[in-house]
């Protein structure tokens, strides 16, 4: 996805992990760790409404801000009971003032016995559900305010 703003706005957007909750549909993220930067910052997801929901804990395990006209990447492993795996995402630089977003999710629910013959289901809704994610990140970041 391309967004409207340099490369080192647009990470510092996408690495305000509270900010996400903005983005994601009923979903509130807190960070766990003194610091949310860095490789071993933990966060934590909690999608639902009121009592019913979950918890998506993370851990990131890749950590390198854009710098010198080399992308920035970022992963965590989601580290919960109900969703696992990875997720990672690529943010550089384009001509004009723009920058580049790819995002990459592998992940499994649980329980994986029970919901892997759903896989392709399951991909094809994270796929919506990621683009509109960063449909609302850009505008955000564009627009240089929280929405």
């Amino acid at each position: 996805m391309e967004v409207g703003a340099p490369a080192d706005r647009t990470w510092a957007t996408l690495v305000d992990w509270p900010a996400h909750g903005r983005w994601v549909p009923l979903t509130r993220v807190r960070v766990l760790t003194p610091s949310g930067a860095g490789v071993g910052a933990r966060f934590v997801g909690r999608s639902g409404i009121g009592p019913i929901g979950f918890d998506d804990p993370m851990q990131v395990v890749e950590w390198a801000p854009p710098a010198a006209g080399a992308p920035g990447r970022c992963a965590v492993v989601k580290q919960g009971r109900v969703v696992l795996g990875t997720a990672s995402f690529e943010v550089a630089d384009l001509p004009g003032g723009r920058s580049r977003v790819t995002w990459l999710e592998d992940i499994e629910l649980a329980p994986v016995w029970l919901t892997r013959p759903f896989a392709g289901l399951v991909a094809f809704a994270g796929r919506i559900a990621f683009t509109r994610t960063l449909q609302a990140m850009a505008r955000e970041v564009e627009l240089g305010t929280p929405a």
